[in-house]
């Protein structure tokens, strides 16, 4: 009896289990644009129902990602699992420049259009100022009582690191690229008009951050498939299957997944929003921190099972694939939704204020790929990234809690501007000083991409 219990399908059952209070929530309030907490369904019940759904979904997508290992690269397979993650908050983000175009000229387009830069800087801050700090620290606690290869101990104060993969090289230099042409985005779309927005996302961004990522897939889907690494659970047994059920589970679990974590996940931060409101806490700085912070919890959850599994590479993976194409299609696509939305060709518009936020993201960004340039993170560096985060946005919620505008936006953009400097000048000393380090993690890419290239023109003399 306790056997069929152990069964591989009753853990799938049991997530199902999970998603079935918001399936029938959501469809006994009609569809996603009607369930509204605060006003039709209660914030907490939102909370709770949404979060088990998500919750669910992230295991049923996991598994999906490990089962597709078997016929697809390892790397693209978590390609398509981070891109399903963080769906929700590419919904999120295009709904504000939808609003910012359909209402250009306005105010509230203008508001608008900084809150889909709020929103979209605030997930990529978390998912590496949280989600790579937190995983790496998670790896190495985890590490004291289970065995895991990518943990190696050192002696010192916060000494033990992960080591990762060196075939991330190509996932690690292709967000160098993507970070270092962020600093320029706010000034390809900048218009100095008195009074109006000082930066802009525009069409030559879209076209360069979106090709980045076309360029990446089109080198991981020649990758060789991985078959050295040994599943367990559900991934070995929808493995076992034949070929055509193993992909038609694949694909099912994919689908599936993607489309509640896609209608589950946006009820969960209103709901979030509103409960924060509640206590006071400001509109603006929720959107930028709390509904990020959901939006991401799918994927926190996926990479979270993966390292409790001693699967840290692909853990690490799946966050550095994610960063990447947030960092590429989520703010390439802003420009394209807004031009569609305004009925004319344009880029997504924004203050000064946004200006900043961009600009000390890609300074974290810039620092975390320099800590990874050496294929491993420590515990004291994994901590540095998260102290630097909290305080920064500790600081400032503080400030707008204590200062009147419009003191506490000028305070508010020093501090941005205090932290991207501090960001960009150790990020610069590390590069320094592993600059061997970036030379082999450059040679290992090019390496890759000439491997994949004679790969893909020799396959069809190989074709049976």
């Amino acid at each position: 009896m306790l056997n069929r219990f152990r069964h591989p399908l009753v853990a799938v059952a049991f997530a199902f289990v999970l998603t079935l209070p918001w399936i029938v929530t959501f469809a006994s309030y009609g569809g996603y644009m009607t369930v509204h907490p605060g006003e039709n369904i209660a914030p907490l019940t939102t909370v709770i129902v949404a979060g088990l759904a998500v919750l669910g979904a992230a295991f049923l997508l996991a598994w999906g990602a490990e089962t597709a290992e078997k016929d697809v690269p390892r790397a693209f397979a978590i390609a398509v699992l981070a891109v399903l993650a963080v769906a929700p908050e590419y919904a999120v983000d295009a709904l504000y420049a939808w609003n910012a175009g359909a209402l250009e000229g306005t105010a509230e387009g203008m508001d608008n259009a900084n809150l889909a830069v709020a929103n979209m800087t605030g997930a990529n801050r978390i998912l590496i100022g949280i989600g790579w700090a937190a995983i790496a620290l998670f790896t190495v606690y985890r590490a004291r009582t289970h065995t895991d290869p990518a943990v190696e101990r050192r002696s010192g104060v916060l000494a033990d690191v992960v080591t990762l993969d060196r075939d991330l090289a190509v996932e690690i230099t292709f967000l160098l690229a993507a970070t270092l042409f962020a600093f320029l985005v706010p000034l390809s779309g900048a218009t100095l008009s008195g009074g109006g927005p000082v930066g802009g996302i525009g069409l030559l961004d879209t076209l360069v951050l979106v090709g980045l990522y076309v360029m990446y897939l089109a080198i991981i889907i020649r990758g060789d498939v991985d078959e050295e690494e040994v599943h367990v659970g559900v991934p070995a047994y929808l493995q076992s299957w034949s070929k055509g059920p193993r992909i038609a589970s694949v694909l099912f679990l994919f689908a599936f997944s993607g489309v509640l974590i896609f209608i589950a996940v946006e009820p969960f931060a209103t709901g979030l929003e509103e409960l924060g409101l509640q206590y006071g806490i400001p509109e603006f700085f929720m959107i930028q921190w709390l509904a990020p912070l959901a939006s991401e919890s799918p994927e926190l959850i996926v990479v979270a099972y993966l390292v409790n599994k001693a699967r840290s590479t692909a853990g690490f993976n799946a966050l550095i694939s994610s960063k990447l194409n947030q960092w590429t299609l989520l703010i390439g696509t802003l420009a394209v939704v807004y031009s569609i939305a305004a009925g004319h060709l344009g880029g997504l518009p924004f203050d000064q204020k946004q200006i900043a936020e961009i600009w000390i993201t890609a300074a974290q960004s810039f620092f975390a790929i320099a800590l990874l340039t050496n294929f491993e993170i420590s515990m004291r560096e994994a901590v540095g990234l998260l102290v630097l985060f909290l305080s920064q946005v500790g600081i400032e919620f503080a400030i707008i809690q204590t200062v009147s505008e419009p003191q506490a936006t000028a305070l508010s953009i020093d501090v941005l501007y205090a932290y991207t400097a501090i960001y960009l000048i150790i990020g610069a000393w590390l590069f320094y000083t592993r600059r061997e380090a970036l030379r082999d993690l450059l040679s290992r890419t090019m390496g890759s991409i000439r491997k994949t290239t004679r790969s893909g023109s020799a396959q069809p003399e190989q074709a049976d």
